[in-house]
C-alpha cells in the first residue's frame, strides 16, 4: 500500500510543471511581500544555514531572528528571487504559530495557516505545490527535488 508521503511526493516528482501566468506570479509576489513585512522578527539570508529541527528554528524566532536560505525557493514562479525567500520566512513563522515540525503533517499544518490568508485559489495552489508537494518529495527522496510548480 502506498503511503500518503509517497503519493504526494510522486504527484510532485511525476507532475508536469504548471504554466503560471505573469499576472498570477506578480499577484503572488505582491501578496507575499505584504506577508513578509508583517513578520515580527529580523530575517537574515544565508546560502548554507538550515535548521536541523523545528525546535532550533523556534528558539531563534523567540530571540526575534530567523535564518532563511536564498536557494531553497528560487524558481520560475517568482518574478524576483526575494519572493521565494519571503515565502520561506513566512512559512517558517507559520510553523512556529502552529507549533508544527518539518514532518509531512507539520508541513500541511503550516501550509493551511498560510493558505487561509491567500487572496486567491491560484495562490493556494502554488502554495500547495511549494509547501506540501515539494516538501513531500524532499522527505521521500531525503534530498531537495528539482524546483517546479505542479498545480493539480
Amino acid at each position: 500500500m502506498t503511503s500518503k508521503l509517497e503519493t504526494l511526493a510522486q504527484l510532485y516528482l511525476e507532475g508536469e510543471p504548471a504554466q503560471v501566468s505573469e499576472q498570477a506570479k506578480q499577484e503572488f509576489c505582491n501578496w507575499m511581500m505584504g506577508e513578509f513585512q508583517q513578520l515580527p522578527f529580523a530575517v537574515q539570508a544565508s546560502n548554507d544555514m538550515e535548521y536541523a529541527t523545528a525546535t532550533d528554528m523556534f528558539d531563534d524566532i523567540q530571540k526575534h531572528h530567523l535564518w532563511v536560505s536564498l536557494e531553497d525557493y528560487a524558481g520560475e514562479v517568482y518574478p524576483k528571487q526575494f519572493c521565494g525567500f519571503a515565502l520561506l520566512a513566512v512559512h517558517d513563522y507559520d510553523h512556529y504559530k502552529t507549533d508544527s515540525d518539518f514532518s509531512l503533517d507539520g508541513e500541511v499544518a503550516a501550509y493551511r495557516k498560510l493558505a487561509s490568508r491567500a487572496p486567491s485559489l491560484q495562490i493556494q495552489k502554488i502554495l500547495y505545490s511549494e509547501l506540501v508537494l515539494k516538501s513531500a518529495a524532499h522527505l521521500y527522496l531525503d534530498n531537495k527535488p528539482e524546483a517546479k510548480v505542479v498545480v493539480l
